[in-house]
């Protein structure tokens, strides 16, 4: 059963308006489905997983371009990037918006390609996992969030409640489609497979891995990392690679949409302070696999509980920002006396901050940080702590509780 993605919309606008689309995301997030479902027999599909086509794309472009003519999606362009100058060619000829859809699950050195090529012809969004509103078919709800007091009623009202067993049961499976929607499918088996192959057919091309083993060891540090500032002296050390290799890798599985690297807040009075990201993986289900957690109920108990809901409520945040065509302006805030705000969002020149907390008690305390930021001579707008309470309640005049029901 197909479900509708959030971003259906905004491809539908972004290919009015732009010869050239392109849905960059990890490998089994559904961007193929979700394209093929609103091309609906009007744009021919061609996959360059295919090896004969891709031997046709890379060998003679132009061939390639007389047997699939536009309007055409074309899967996993990372493959043969030299189609992308004869696609230039062919919408500076036509001048017309829609003519090619592609996709890409290795944007590290596609995006060096299409910027080259296609600027100012290509609209690129990314494509995450699905969002909790569209695994419970309500992606009409679901856009980009703000603590505003108003938005938060908004969403509880509209919103399906969430317990504390569904909300690690729905961690621990993840987000990939094919594990989320079917309760069926085997989850360990599923991301035994991800890993593996993934592992061959991604990494190796961009890295030339030579260490099946070291890049296993790797995954799993970086997984028990998630939602922790990222010391690659320390990643390299666990995983028992060089410092350049870590720093490397790293940057793979950033650009593959495996992890994401959340930016510390910094301005003119800030810029001395914390100079390292914040390491999150996008998938929580990939997370607890590599981390080896055997069930939802270990993980709600174990060492990981608060920091992979962490990670699942900055996923569910970026998915509502990327899923409407949006840049994230996200970044967590720490200074040298080691006050900490995990999230602020900054919009329109105005910050808001926002804390994650694994608790159904909230109190004023777990917001105390928030203050720092009015040193900072910007505007700050209402603040929120997302944590397990069942309703949303005043800490301060500015600050509420946001229960993880309304994400």
């Amino acid at each position: 059963m197909y479900v509708p993605r959030t971003i259906e919309p905004f491809v539908k606008s972004a290919s009015e308006q732009f010869p050239v689309l392109l849905v960059t995301g990890a490998r089994q997030v559904g961007k193929t489905t979700f394209l093929q479902h609103l091309s609906r027999g009007g744009r021919e599909y061609v996959t360059l997983d295919d090896p004969g086509i891709r031997e046709l794309a890379k060998e003679d472009p132009a061939l390639f371009f007389q047997r699939f003519t536009p309007p055409v999606l074309i899967d996993e362009i990372q493959y043969a990037p030299e189609l992308l100058p004869y696609i230039k060619m062919i919408v500076d000829r036509s001048h017309q918006p829609g003519l090619f859809w592609l996709t890409g699950s290795q944007p590290f050195h596609l995006m060096k390609g299409v910027s080259e090529s296609l600027a100012g012809r290509v609209s690129v969004l990314h494509l995450l996992g699905l969002s909790r509103h569209e695994q419970t078919r309500t992606s009409g709800e679901s856009g980009p969030f703000i603590p505003e007091p108003e938005e938060i009623d908004r969403r509880l009202r509209t919103g399906i409640p969430l317990s504390l067993k569904s909300l690690y049961h729905t961690i621990w499976r993840g987000s990939f489609p094919i594990v989320a929607l079917d309760e069926k499918i085997d989850r360990d088996l599923f991301y035994g497979s991800y890993v593996q192959t993934y592992l061959q057919r991604d990494v190796r091309d961009l890295s030339r891995v030579g260490d099946e083993m070291a890049f296993l060891r790797f995954l799993r540090a970086s997984a028990a990392r998630s939602a922790q500032l990222l010391n690659m002296a320390e990643l390299a050390r666990d995983a028992d690679i060089g410092f350049n290799t870590a720093k490397s890798w790293i940057s793979i599985l950033q650009s593959s949409g495996i992890v994401y690297l959340l930016e510390p807040y910094h301005n003119n009075i800030t810029k001395r302070l914390v100079k390292s990201p914040k390491l999150y993986f996008l998938d929580t289900g990939l997370c607890s696999y590599l981390t080896e957690w055997s069930s939802p109920e270990t993980l709600e108990a174990g060492a990981m509980s608060g920091a992979i809901l962490e990670t699942w409520i900055l996923s569910e945040l970026l998915k509502g920002y990327w899923h409407n065509g949006r840049r994230a302006s996200f970044y967590f805030y720490r200074d040298k006396d080691s006050k900490e705000i995990d999230l602020v969002i900054s919009k329109d020149g105005t910050l808001y901050p926002i804390e994650f907390k694994k608790t159904s008690s909230p109190r004023k305390e777990d917001v105390r940080s928030f203050n720092v930021l009015e040193k900072l001579s910007i505007p700050i707008g209402p603040g929120g702590l997302i944590c397990l309470s069942e309703t949303s309640i005043p800490l301060s005049p500015t600050v509420r509780t946001i229960p993880v029901s309304a994400l």
